[in-house]
């Protein structure tokens, strides 16, 4: 038996050579963010086709996306000879003028299908998410590579609806098999623009605000320790040139002094006092 969740989800009902269902997003509990600005997860059509009867041969099933408008809903993905269309993203303009095929996996039986209950061992947990989900716009270089000659599944618009449809395609014949209904619209994210973010530090942690505070100051801090460096540059600078003024004027000033009145200091000294007070010097002698 398949998982309850599935069969709630994708309702397992046929009406004549279409399945009554619609392509579901994934469970909140394998894609917590989903959609986002550029892909979709949706949960594969497990148990759907196989629902009344076994199916015996090969199958696959294609994913067709297209944007949605007002005839999107009644388009076709096949021709009139019963061929899935082979359209391409490029030769769709993204799935604007018609739907583009954008993935193709085989069809795991209903008996097949593995235990949800070890989706939390890590090692199996990526092989058990793609046998139950299949991501839209996963591919981001396909587009970019000129080489590239697989199915691309290019990551879809920003703030766009899409509608998806599941077909299920017999290889050994090429032909459609049987087909589910167009999903509904499904919008991808739309980017926040900058003015929306909140920034109320309510919704931070203690962590998260001295982080975001120390990660503030320090431009500040390194742009004082940068000026004070300057100031410090000119300080020592003028100091310097000072010093070398000062002593340059004494040595200019003790050059001409000993070159200019040293002898005449010299001569004053050797010389007696002058003559008048030599006659009254004698003249106290005499007496």
């Amino acid at each position: 038996m398949p998982p309850l969740w599935t069969l709630l989800a994708l309702g397992c009902l046929r009406s004549g050579s279409t399945v009554d269902l619609q392509p579901q997003l994934a469970s909140i509990t394998f894609a917590t963010n989903n959609p986002t600005l550029t892909t979709v997860a949706l949960e594969k059509p497990l148990c759907m086709f196989d629902s009344t009867e076994p199916l015996t041969g090969t199958y696959k099933v294609y994913l067709y996306v297209m944007v949605d408008s007002a005839s999107s809903r009644n388009t076709s993905v096949q021709d009139s000879n019963k061929s899935p269309l082979r359209s391409t993203f490029w030769q769709t303009m993204g799935g604007r003028t018609r739907p583009y095929r954008a993935a193709a996996f085989d069809l795991t039986p209903c008996g097949d299908l593995p235990s949800l209950d070890t989706v939390g061992d890590v090692n199996q947990a990526a092989e058990i998410l793609d046998v139950y989900l299949v991501r839209v716009g996963d591919n981001g270089t396909c587009l970019r590579d000129p080489n590239f000659r697989g199915l691309c599944n290019p990551p879809l618009s920003a703030a766009t609806a899409y509608r998806f449809k599941y077909v299920l395609v017999n290889m050994s014949t090429g032909l459609v098999q049987d087909e589910s209904l167009w999903s509904g619209p499904i919008h991808t994210n739309q980017p926040t623009p900058y003015t929306a973010i909140d920034t109320w530090p309510g919704r931070r942690s203690g962590g998260m605000i001295v982080i975001t505070s120390i990660l503030g100051s320090l431009p500040f801090f390194l742009l004082v320790g940068f000026a004070s460096a300057i100031v410090l540059s000119f300080v020592d600078m003028g100091s310097s040139d000072g010093e070398m003024t000062h002593d340059s004027q004494i040595t200019q000033e003790a050059v001409p002094k000993s070159l200019g009145t040293s002898e005449s200091s010299y001569t004053s000294v050797n010389l007696g006092p002058p003559l008048n007070r030599a006659e009254v010097f004698s003249s106290k002698l005499q007496d």
